[in-house]
């Protein structure tokens, strides 16, 4: 069996095809049935099977006008071909079946931070109408490797940029300066960026590298980054948000988490005319073709489900009347 599986190694895709040939003929007799059996000419399947034998030193036919008979040799390649090909065939077929069902095992990535609130509902309907896919999701701030980390669907704040990934914008990442009521009452509203020098504000740490994020704002057609002395600051975004609705700090939220409380009158955002827009979210996968049917099930429902969500974005007509 170890030479046969070496000798399957070493073919080439015609030489494969000659092995077909050689199973019909051994089983029919004939070349000619052979040929019809896979839809080839006799001249086709006779240079097969000269291009077989000629591959392993030795003859496995006997020839007559009429008829064709194994020889010894033929016989042994036989015994040992036969179930081996017929176990590739059984597995090559497994596995085209596996494409076109939506079951099995489905790898997904995406960043840690201010994810959640995106990813939880699509996970949730997904699972709901195929239960046979395997769901496996993998937060992480990093940006791996797409092959060794064996991602079918990733979501990112930015367009992949690894060669041969598709890449999808869903919206916008909008990054909002906001504050509780209480905290506007205590402490009053900043009407610019310097403002904030005198103000309690949360800063987010990396959870990659522990480092402070600062807080960019976007100063006419350009953005400018403002390194700031933190009230609070912490790598979990759940934390920074309770400090935030408390009434402590200010804090620069993506829209994912501020809208929402926005909407509620729960958060007010500030210094509105440097709110940053420059960044989206993407949803990524692999090429284009031969995609595994429940890849293509995920990739369809996200764009469906969160492709210019609004929940995420707050509208310029939103903004205008938040301001008034």
């Amino acid at each position: 069996m170890n030479g046969l599986c070496g000798l399957l190694q070493t073919m080439p895709i015609n030489e494969l095809r000659a092995l077909h040939t050689f199973l019909h003929t051994a089983e029919w007799g004939s070349l000619r049935s052979a040929a019809q059996q896979q839809g080839i000419s006799a001249q086709a399947a006779s240079q097969a099977l000269a291009q077989l034998e000629k591959h392993l030193g030795v003859r496995l036919f006997h020839r007559t006008t009429r008829s064709m008979a194994l020889t010894a040799e033929g016989r042994q390649l036989l015994a040992t071909v036969q179930p081996a090909v017929q176990s590739l065939e059984r597995a090559l077929a497994g596995v085209q079946r596996a494409k076109d069902e939506i079951a099995g095992p489905l790898r997904v990535v995406g960043p840690r931070s201010t994810f959640r609130p995106v990813v939880e509902p699509l996970l949730a309907a997904f699972s709901a109408r195929y239960p046979d896919v395997q769901l496996e999701l993998q937060l992480d701030d990093r940006v791996g490797n797409w092959v060794e980390d064996r991602v079918d669907v990733g979501f990112r704040g930015g367009p992949a940029t690894a060669e041969g990934v598709v890449a999808r914008r869903l919206f916008a990442l909008q990054l909002i300066v906001c504050a509780a009521p209480a905290y506007l009452q205590r402490y009053g509203v900043p009407q610019t960026p310097a403002d904030l020098a005198h103000h309690r504000c949360s800063v987010f740490l990396r959870t990659d590298t522990g480092r402070p994020m600062p807080w960019c704002l976007q100063e006419g057609e350009s953005m400018a980054c403002h390194e700031l002395t933190p009230a609070f600051s912490t790598n979990d975004e759940m934390l920074e948000l309770q400090a935030v609705l408390g009434g402590q700090v200010l804090g620069q939220l993506t829209g994912v988490i501020a809208a929402p409380l926005i909407r509620a009158g729960q958060l007010v955002p500030v210094l509105l005319p440097h709110l940053v827009e420059e960044h989206s979210l993407y949803l990524y996968w692999g090429s284009r073709s031969a995609q595994p049917a429940r890849v293509r099930a995920f990739i369809d429902m996200a764009l469906d489900m969160l492709k210019d969500n609004p929940a995420f974005v707050l509208s310029r007509t939103e903004l205008a009347a938040v301001a008034r």
